[in-house]
């Protein structure tokens, strides 16, 4: 979703991404983390735990958040 100046959102506000910030690539709001690195970690099979105390700007309702947001994506195209 666009919203101001070229600043873009998805999983309801949660993820943000903005040309000027690391070239747009999506990001955790109010910081500079990669969403794409927590899901790597968690692909790793490394745990949320480690990722949060890994990266400490991230907070743990964030995070948890987007990774329901990604299986509701999934269960709602499955179902659709």
């Amino acid at each position: 979703m666009a919203t101001q100046a070229g600043l873009h959102t998805a999983a309801g506000g949660l993820v943000v991404s903005r040309q000027d910030v690391l070239g747009g690539t999506p990001v955790f709001r109010g910081t500079r983390m990669p969403v794409k690195t927590l899901f790597d970690y968690l692909a790793d099979g490394l745990s949320l735990d480690y990722f949060l105390e890994t990266f400490p700007s991230v907070e743990r309702e964030q995070a948890a958040a987007v990774v329901r947001y990604g299986w509701q994506r999934i269960e709602s195209e499955l179902a659709g």
